[in-house]
């Protein structure tokens, strides 16, 4: 019986449709890949492939003036008023008021700088303790007041100085709002000259009303 090879086995199936389908993908996702890394590669680096959008900073509260901002009171901007009071010995009432269109504060200089003859190389030292709890501010028409004590060491009653004092009769003194500023001459209003001593003189802080002077 001569020989006979066995049939070769048929090759497997092709899948055309599938194959088709499969290619353009790869392909798809192959140029996607090239053209990413194409817009983030940066000689050696990598950036960003979105542009950068530029952002403004927020303005600042404190780039303009403060509309709270008061000027310092000026003797321009006041009326001056000084008498001795009546019913209290060794005291001198100082009133101040503001006579300009807007608001001014001694914030800078609290109390005023006096000045009486010119033996006394300063100004007249302030109370500490008169100090207010804050500045005293003047609106137009507003009004402050500073006691003068003109005489802090009396000497026998009737209101006469210690002896060898150097009292003198005052009918006008310098006040100044602010240090290294031309003292303004003031008068003494009333009977006649108001007797101080500058070397024991004392003014208080400037006070926002009459009732507050009273209790210096």
């Amino acid at each position: 019986m001569p020989f006979r090879p066995a049939p070769a086995s048929p090759p497997p199936p092709r899948r055309p449709d599938a194959v088709r389908r499969a290619r353009p993908l790869v392909v798809a996702l192959l140029a996607a890949t090239a053209l990413s890394l194409t817009a983030c590669q940066d000689g050696g680096g990598y950036r960003a492939a979105l542009p950068l959008r530029a952002v403004s900073p927020a303005p600042s509260p404190f780039s303009g003036p403060d509309p709270r901002a008061r000027d310092a009171c000026t003797p321009e901007m006041l009326r001056f008023h000084a008498g001795a009071e009546p019913h209290r010995a060794r005291h001198m009432l100082l009133t101040v008021t503001n006579i300009s269109d807007r608001t001014c504060t001694f914030a800078a200089q609290p109390y005023p700088l006096l000045h009486f003859g010119d033996h006394r190389p300063g100004p007249v030292p302030p109370l500490p303790y008169s100090r207010p709890h804050a500045p005293v501010a003047l609106p137009p028409d507003g009004t402050a007041y500073a006691v003068v004590l003109t005489d802090t060491q009396p000497g026998a009653p009737g209101g006469r100085s210690a002896p060898r004092s150097t009292a003198e009769k005052a009918s006008q003194f310098g006040v100044a709002l602010a240090e290294r500023t031309t003292p303004a001459q003031v008068g003494v209003d009333g009977r006649g000259p108001v007797r101080v001593d500058p070397d024991t003189a004392a003014v208080t802080y400037w006070q926002p009303s009459l009732a507050d002077a009273g209790r210096w």
